[in-house]
């Protein structure tokens, strides 16, 4: 069995810890139509997770080898690492050191 890794459990930002209080709380209520809202919400995370585009990235040889460090201790590919960065960057939760 496949240890989980204690990080994945921690909310990654303030939205997602209300969130997670508030299932806690048990505050949440059915929706009418479940089938139709389960749709919706595959739709939009199908394409919310579509990779439709390709990029060439040249890197060091030293930050290809700690990306793909980095990917086998969070258990992803290198690539999905690399993409998780940008978008997390892209979207503000990752910001860098100053």
């Amino acid at each position: 069995m496949k240890k989980i890794n204690p990080k994945a459990l921690k909310p990654i930002d303030a939205e997602e810890k209300e969130l997670m209080e508030s299932i806690e709380k048990d505050d949440w209520k059915p929706v009418k139509d479940f089938d139709a809202e389960r749709e919706k919400a595959v739709k939009a995370a199908r394409n919310t997770l579509k990779k439709d585009k390709r990029i060439n990235l040249r890197l060091t040889q030293k930050d290809y080898h700690q990306i793909q460090v980095k990917a086998i201790e969070e258990g992803i590919p290198y690539q999905t690492l690399i993409s998780s960065i940008v978008h997390k960057y892209l979207n503000g939760s990752l910001r860098p050191k100053l």
